[in-house]
């Protein structure tokens, strides 16, 4: 451990502690007496990503971070939530003891947080990821995270047909605007 006052590479620890990311260490140098702080940490192995198209790629939590971030753009979550979720799926990867890992892995475990989360976070993560080729899967996907509360709520809002009213007791009447076109016409 080189100092970084005087170069000399002799210290000692002064005072040692544990942290979240490894072990703080507080040394003094030997040579000019200046004190300074390093830091240890547990070298993981190097996952790899094969993406779709069979490339590899280096796995990068700030990579994997800054998609979430993306994702929840303008969202009320804050950004150690999203932090947090990086450091787990990172856990999982470095657990799983494989130096290959497929991105749609990493893709599932990533809206497996997203929908616990935020589930407009994960719908906009989703349409990325699962690549939808119609509006009808787009559509079963949306409606597969509504809650029966939410699906009520949503026939109630559903738009009717041209001219159209739902009254609670008749059923569907012509409005106004609709009665007058007739008489028009």
């Amino acid at each position: 451990m080189y100092c970084p006052n005087c170069n000399n590479t002799e210290s000692k620890v002064i005072d040692s502690r544990d942290s979240k990311d490894g072990t703080r260490r507080r040394r003094e140098c030997i040579g000019c007496e200046a004190r300074f702080t390093t830091y240890e940490k547990v070298q993981n192995k190097v996952i790899q990503i094969v993406k779709r198209d069979e490339r590899r790629e280096e796995f990068t939590s700030a990579k994997l971070l800054a998609s979430l971030i993306k994702a929840c753009a303008k969202r009320p979550l804050p950004t150690g939530k999203l932090e947090k979720s990086v450091e787990e799926i990172e856990s999982i990867l470095i657990r799983s003891g494989k130096s290959e890992v497929k991105a749609d892995y990493i893709g599932q475990l990533v809206m497996a947080r997203l929908k616990q989360l935020d589930t407009v976070a994960y719908i906009r993560y989703a349409s990325v990821y699962q690549n939808f080729q119609d509006i009808e899967t787009f559509k079963k996907e949306i409606e597969g995270l509504l809650t029966p509360k939410d699906r009520k709520k949503k026939e109630n809002n559903q738009l009717s047909f041209f001219g159209e009213k739902q009254t609670k007791t008749t059923g569907l009447q012509p409005t106004k605007s609709l009665e007058m076109s007739k008489q028009i016409f």
